[in-house]
């Protein structure tokens, strides 16, 4: 969303054309179109039809250390080893998206530089039109069911875009158990990407999709006995943190948890409609439908809340030692009477912003400054917590990465419920752990940023590790 310095992907907008470009086998790819489509030398199994390599197993859970924050480098992601052989991928977590997809060299028509090389597909890995997961991709649109490929397209709010084809392929997976498993699971070949600023390395290979529609990864491993259908994120403020598949590290009791609430026909994690406080003070905005969005760096407010939420803020400063400031990283900042090193250098001048989920027993969810400021390279304070109307998301309030920071968030489908509890998500959680918030294994290893390049990453995470 928007186009400041470390905005990034926001709410997943969806629509699936029949895409002409087609997987050539391997050995006439560098002589076969991009426009041409070909058929399949035998029909691609249905995903429904695949064994499952572990057997009616209990399902258990599965955790990702999470890499990036919010400021400077504007995202989340994890390491995960696709592909067999496998190779090691970095994805972008994404909660407002079903559809997960890395850049895929089919061959590539337009991708930009990652840190990893190109997905090579199979064409054997195709996934047939006729699977439930083509139709569930394809919902509310009209296609054939006969055609030769299960093609997509997916639009980001930031303008960025994906095309490409659906293929199944292991994700090589290590349970809390220990226990290493391999399921088949289907994702998005794309081999054709729009981004925001093209030309630029991406600093991921693609996006996964973790909304609750059937295509997403969390659903696949649901419906294949693998885990439950619970998915929780811990983002630390200091950078870093974690992601888990599964109920084993579910906090039971302290968390805060309102019922799952449907907008329209979107896929999106909503805890219903809120109300708005600044401190004890109550906005005037009532019924804001509310998303949790891993996939947008910064949070969005509809234009009612955003003007009544800016106007409390600049009211309370009016006595106090900070002015306006132009930042190119953000629309709205602050300066002091000298640069700032950290949000605790001027948290004391704000309130803390609250969420009250009216559809919740007591939900709130509380927003201190560090959920909303972010301090720049300049030494400003700005706000992180933009204009939804400025990027068309009209009556749409988007709670993204900055608002979820240092909360353990659980989206729980099998309850049909979403919760959050704050928690030190530098640590890794202990799923065998009495300790209700489970937070006893340190990040140490990982660096305190909570950021590995390429080569930490491949140093720590060999792939002959982890899937031998």
């Amino acid at each position: 969303m928007g186009g400041w310095e470390v905005a990034r992907r926001g709410l997943l907008i969806t629509f699936l054309l029949a895409v002409a470009a087609a997987i050539p086998t391997a050995s006439a790819a560098a002589s076969t179109s991009n426009t041409r489509r070909g058929k399949a030398s035998s029909p691609p199994h249905l995903l429904s039809e695949l064994p499952i390599d572990a057997g009616n197993r209990v399902p258990g859970s599965t955790i990702f250390p999470i890499y990036g924050d919010v400021y400077p480098h504007g995202l989340y992601y994890v390491a995960m080893t696709i592909g067999d052989p496998p190779k090691p991928y970095f994805l972008d977590v994404d909660t407002g998206s079903d559809l997960t997809w890395l850049q895929c060299d089919a061959p590539c028509v337009s991708c930009s530089k990652g840190p990893h090389p190109w997905y090579k597909p199979k064409r054997n890995k195709l996934v047939s039109c006729r699977d439930p997961l083509c139709a569930a991709l394809h919902s509310g649109t009209v296609y054939d069911p006969n055609c030769d490929q299960c093609d997509y397209e997916v639009q980001y709010e930031d303008r960025g875009s994906s095309i490409g084809v659906l293929i199944a392929d292991a994700f090589s997976l290590r349970l809390t158990n220990t226990t290493l498993i391999r399921p088949t699971l289907a994702f998005g070949c794309g081999y054709d990407q729009q981004l925001p600023t093209q030309n630029a390395p991406s600093p991921t290979d693609g996006v996964l999709g973790l909304g609750t529609g059937k295509v997403s990864i969390l659903s696949q491993l649901s419906n294949q006995g693998v885990t439950k259908n619970v998915l929780g994120h811990c983002l630390s403020g200091k950078g870093g943190g974690y992601l888990f598949f599964g109920d084993d590290l579910v906090p039971s009791s302290q968390m805060t948890w309102a019922p799952m609430y449907r907008i329209g026909l979107r896929n999106y994690y909503s805890p219903g409609p809120a109300s708005l406080y600044w401190g004890n003070q109550y906005l005037g905005v009532r019924q804001m439908e509310v998303v949790f969005d891993t996939g947008s760096t910064f949070s969005y407010f509809g234009f009612q809340p955003y003007q009544a939420f800016l106007s409390a803020i600049k009211s309370d400063l009016t006595k106090k030692p900070l002015k306006e400031e132009f930042d190119p990283s953000l629309p709205v900042c602050w300066k002091g009477k000298k640069p700032f090193k950290s949000v605790y250098d001027v948290k004391k001048y704000f309130k803390t912003l609250s969420l009250n989920f009216v559809n919740g027993k007591r939900a709130l969810l509380e927003m201190p400054p560090e959920n909303y400021l972010i301090i720049t390279k300049h030494g400003n304070a700005c706000l992180g917590i933009l204009n939804g109307t400025e990027v068309g998301l009209n009556n749409l309030n988007v709670i993204g990465d900055i608002s979820l920071q240092d909360h353990m968030v659980v989206y729980d489908n099998e309850k049909q419920h979403i919760g959050w509890v704050r928690a030190a998500c530098d640590r890794l959680p202990n799923a065998d752990s009495d300790d209700d918030n489970g937070l006893e294994v340190g990040l140490s290893q990982y660096g305190s940023r909570g950021f590995l390049t390429t080569q930490e990453w491949s140093s720590q995470y060999n792939p002959k590790t982890i899937t031998s």
